[in-house]
């Protein structure tokens, strides 16, 4: 590997020129910032996050900062604790979108330090938008070079290095400084999947603690600390402290060439994005073919092994909510009775709803012999109904995906979803999205945003 990978991933971070970028890679990244906004705007409303915004007042001792939070009206906090409060928000409800190969939530994390550090000093939006596309190539990148199985959880991991290289581009400092940054982000990068399996918010909290921790890292590094040079490919750096047969060299050479931001998904429902592509398929079998809770005997979802290690898990009788959000058996079950997965639907009656549950019974995910590791596709739904019916709808890609991407109307329609669920006013979205696609032309991006969310 690489002896100066970090320093390759922060020149290219220090490099990307909003004005240079192709329209398509352009359209993309205020996409996907819009979608961004709007999830953390229903995170307002999530499990937990009135604790975590009450103990992030605590934890700085103050009633006033200088960032703002989604969805909180009047509420400012020092900037890492604002990251870390958005990108809990971001990322609690499993709403945010994904980097398929990566298997990383690229804008969780930089979104939210982007937001923190934005209010501390006026950033114009060509630059706020530049840094959006450094973040999710350095996330993405890291995450793409990987051929084994996940080790620890990549959206914090991984996050953590494209939120420095974010903020460094964002204040465009001197390459040392931004190198810096890298390595004191390696001292603090953390994230275990454990518990993703056990289904804990954990999981959002360590989203929340790696954009809080790059706000720390790059500030560190701009106060002159120094931190360890080769922090992604030395021998104790990230790629082989983290990763399983990490190959870095040829993603390093794609940097520059292929913008990653293209390649990331939306999530059309609130859930574990490897479980999108089996709802839709269940829609889908539901809609062409009647299936439903009352003739269906039991459904199979055939996907690769990644599948299964994320939504395979079988339903609970005490059930979190993070569990749930990563159950496929019981949103198959919600499916069935509601016809859909909603922000709402994960209330402690419903978890314990024994209906669901013994629905959910009936619904598997059976992993192939696909090798690769990062596969969310080919896949299939098998459906066998009472009276010996049996269904088989192939899926080769996920709803969401760059090649079946929302249509503006889903996008703005999932955005009400979430500004209602959030407490905001559904009648701001429309201006909500005008702001970003127009936000290279803003003077002050966390100014322009606070004024136009009332916070």
């Amino acid at each position: 590997m690489t002896c100066d990978a970090s320093a390759r991933l922060s020149d290219h971070a220090l490099s990307v020129d909003w004005t240079m970028l192709p329209r398509r890679v352009q359209a993309a990244t205020q996409a996907f910032l819009f979608d961004t906004l709007a999830v953390g705007i229903a995170g307002h409303g999530a499990i937990h996050a009135p604790e975590v915004r009450t103990l992030a007042r605590l934890w700085t001792g103050t009633a006033s900062g200088e960032a703002l939070v989604l969805g909180a009206a009047g509420l400012r906090l020092p900037a890492p604790y604002a990251a870390y409060v958005n990108a809990y928000q971001i990322h609690s409800q499993e709403y945010d979108c994904v980097h398929e190969a990566a298997v990383a939530h690229p804008m969780a994390t930089v979104c939210a330090a982007l937001l923190a550090e934005a209010g501390r000093a006026p950033v114009a939006g060509g630059d706020f938008l530049a840094a959006v596309v450094a973040g999710i190539d350095i996330v993405a990148t890291l995450g793409a070079a990987v051929k084994g199985p996940l080790k620890f959880f990549r959206p914090a991991t991984a996050g953590i290095f494209g939120c420095v290289a974010a903020l460094s581009r964002l204040r465009r400092v001197e390459h040392d400084v931004a190198g810096g940054a890298f390595g004191h982000a390696l001292a603090l990068a953390s994230g275990t999947m454990q518990s993703h399996i056990e289904g804990k918010p954990t999981l959002a909290l360590q989203v929340a603690g790696a954009a809080r921790s790059a706000v720390e890292a790059f500030d560190l590094a701009r106060a002159g600390i120094p931190s360890p040079e080769n922090a992604i490919g030395g021998p104790f750096g990230y790629m082989a402290l983290f990763e399983n047969e990490p190959d870095l060299e040829p993603e390093l050479d794609r940097l520059g060439r292929l913008w990653r931001v293209e390649e990331v998904s939306w999530k059309p429902f609130p859930t574990g994005r490897a479980a999108q592509g089996a709802l839709v398929a269940l829609k889908t079998l539901m809609a062409r073919h009647g299936v439903t809770s009352a003739n269906l005997q039991a459904l199979e979802y055939h996907a690769p092994p990644l599948i299964h290690r994320l939504v395979g898990r079988r339903p609970l009788p005490d059930m979190t909510v993070p569990y749930a959000r990563l159950c496929f058996a019981w949103l198959g079950a919600l499916v069935l009775r509601d016809g859909d997965v909603s922000l709402g639907a994960f209330t402690p009656d419903q978890l314990t709803d024994p209906v669901l549950l013994s629905l959910a019974q009936r619904i598997a995910v059976i992993p192939d012999n696909n090798p690769d590791l990062a596969a969310f596709v080919p896949a299939c739904a098998q459906a066998r109904l009472f009276d010996g019916t049996v269904l088989r709808l192939d899926v080769a890609q996920q709803f969401g995906s760059p090649d079946w991407p929302l249509t503006l109307d889903e996008q703005l329609e999932k955005a009400r979803t979430c500004f209602a669920f959030g407490g905001v006013d559904e009648a701001l979205v429309p201006e909500v999205h005008a702001l970003v696609e127009t936000l290279d032309t803003a003077v002050d991006v966390a100014a322009e945003l606070a004024t136009l969310l009332r916070l």
